[in-house]
């Protein structure tokens, strides 16, 4: 018999399992990372409204307006 001839490496069965679970969780992260939701952008404050005597329609009276509406 010869010596040097050598059995070509077969993949065991734990191995198998293993690399399905490794690429198993790897599509699952792959999956989830379009899911995250990007950084929320910095919203512009509102202008001050001018200062002056008369009717201005703020926050509060628009809130008024809006339970007045049928």
């Amino acid at each position: 018999m010869d010596k040097d001839k050598t059995k070509p490496a077969a993949v065991s069965r734990r191995t198998l399992f293993a690399g399905a679970g490794t690429a198993g969780a790897l599509a699952a992260a792959a999956a989830a990372l379009p899911l995250a939701q990007p950084a929320a952008t910095p919203v512009a404050a509102k202008p001050a409204e001018p200062e002056g005597e008369g009717y201005r329609l703020s926050e509060h009276v628009r809130r008024y307006y809006q339970t007045t509406r049928v």
